[in-house]
């Protein structure tokens, strides 16, 4: 019953947010208390929540001073270099600027933090989405399955948690996993790549100039201070706030109602992500931020504090050396203020779906019935089972519930039939593409609030083309003979 029950709460809440009865946040609370009731654990609600919200709290706190730091550190222009790079090779074509995309947030991702990898990717792109009223979903989703196979890495979570569960050097799993996941970064990049070619052919390929003609020019007293007389199409769009220049913010054939669709419609807000003229840029101070995030992310690394600390600490610093007058400082945390609040606010209420799935034993009994659930002639090939079987369940829970709590059997099982903890390993890495789009996972909220996308419109885009990924990740691991 648990089994049944388990799976039709989180059908449950996938059909509301996508279908938009509800927001993600009330869903994240109400959907799985609900649960509790019905299962006859509803006195323990409490004690499920409060369990959930203390497992994710240094999450919630990393992510926070993760939010402020980073957007500290974009504020003063210490990634304006790499912005600079992959806007000089987009231009105003929509394929090449799907295409940065993917390769702006690979790149970012060596830090091995989601969070980060979205507010600079978001910093840089959002402009030229909105400027070319291209498709918000696909920045989104590019971004989040890019992210999802460069998660692999190490340092990124999934494949330290395999190495502890099941006892195993860490590099002896990745290093072999190599070509799998370069095969599967090279599929994000063609799939940018398509992408890319459909927003071509449906918005047609543009010079920065003809891109600021489709909107009304402004009066010249409207015009930004800093830019001089007459604007040029390539420094406007670049400053790009987003904003339409008549102030109204609408985008013909959308939505005002702040929503996007997959046409990229919305809200226009302003955004001074990439102005160049930022009273907030501190050149002479370029390297020692430059210093300070090298060193933040050789300390995350090398483990000598735990992350929400280093953070926190690097956030301060950051702060401290940035802005050195108070009204600075507060004007700066104000400006992060709105993210902050969405994401924690998110992660805390994701809290409460983790704390009664767990609770409530509803995990171990659907982990349990999908092992079961695997014939025995698949024993040899347990492998692929593994790999397969990561794609629903690294959705559907945590890293750790999965890695923690199923792996550990699929490897028996494995060991069963011969085959090598180190397969069974390499192959649960598979479904991180599409785990990284997973509601489960706070740094999603940290993509679709910054790009402002609705969660729902972003799941239905994004997660057939995840689960492509995943499944040429394992298709790559089994030709190459890793597992």
């Amino acid at each position: 019953m648990l089994t049944i029950l388990g799976f039709a709460m989180i059908a449950t809440f996938l059909v509301l947010i996508m279908t938009k009865k509800m927001s993600p946040i009330a869903a994240l609370v109400l959907i799985p208390a609900l649960f509790c009731v019905a299962v006859g654990q509803g006195a323990q609600l409490g004690d499920y929540v409060i369990e959930g919200v203390g497992n994710l709290a240094p999450t919630a706190a990393m992510l926070m001073f993760a939010i402020v730091y980073f957007g500290v550190m974009i504020d003063v222009g210490l990634f304006d270099p790499i912005v600079r790079g992959i806007l000089k090779f987009c231009q105003a074509d929509p394929m090449r600027i799907v295409v940065g995309t993917a390769v702006l947030a690979a790149i970012v991702s060596l830090d091995g933090d989601g969070s980060t990898t979205f507010m600079i990717t978001v910093s840089a792109m959002y402009p030229l989405y909105k400027r070319l009223k291209m498709s918000l979903v696909v920045m989104t989703g590019v971004a989040a399955t890019a992210n999802g196979v460069m998660n692999t890495l190490p340092w990124g979570g999934p494949t330290a948690r395999a190495a502890t569960a099941l006892k195993l050097d860490a590099s002896e799993i990745f290093v072999p996993m190599i070509p799998a996941l370069a095969m599967g970064l090279l599929a994000v990049f063609v799939l940018a790549y398509v992408l890319g070619i459909r927003e071509r052919k449906r918005l047609g390929m543009l010079t920065l100039d003809e891109a600021l003609a489709r909107e009304p020019q402004p009066e010249p007293e409207t015009v930004s201070a800093g830019t001089g007389t007459g604007t040029g199409g390539k420094d406007r769009l670049r400053k790009g706030a987003g904003a339409s220049a008549s102030g109204t913010g609408e985008v013909p054939g959308t939505s005002t109602g702040g929503t996007e669709n997959e046409d990229g419609g919305g809200d226009d807000e302003e955004f001074q992500g990439l102005d160049p003229d930022r009273s907030t840029l501190r050149p002479k101070l370029y390297w020692f931020n430059a210093g300070l995030t090298a060193a933040l992310l050789t300390a995350m690394i090398m483990e000598l504090m735990p992350i929400p600390v280093l953070f926190l600490l690097g956030a301060a610093l950051a702060l401290t050396v940035n802005f050195p007058h108070m009204p600075d400082q507060r004007a700066r945390i104000a400006a992060h203020a709105d993210n902050v609040l969405n994401v924690s606010g998110m992660v805390f209420a994701a809290a409460v779906f983790t704390g009664v799935l767990t609770g409530t034993g509803m995990v171990e009994h659907m982990a349990d019935w999908v092992v079961g659930a695997v014939p025995e002639a698949m024993g040899p090939h347990m492998a692929i089972v593994t790999g397969l079987l990561s794609l629903p369940l690294t959705y559907f829970m945590s890293n750790d519930g999965f890695y923690f709590g199923v792996l550990p059997v699929l490897a028996e099982a494995g060991a069963a039939h011969g085959v090598s903890p180190l397969e069974i390993a390499r192959a649960s890495l598979a479904g991180q593409a599409l785990h990284m789009s997973s509601p489960l996972v706070p740094a999603v909220y940290v993509l679709v609030g910054m790009a402002k996308v609705e969660f729902g419109d972003h799941t239905r885009f994004t997660v057939k083309w995840a689960v492509l990924t995943s499944l040429v990740v394992l298709a790559a691991g089994v030709l190459f003979g890793i597992m």
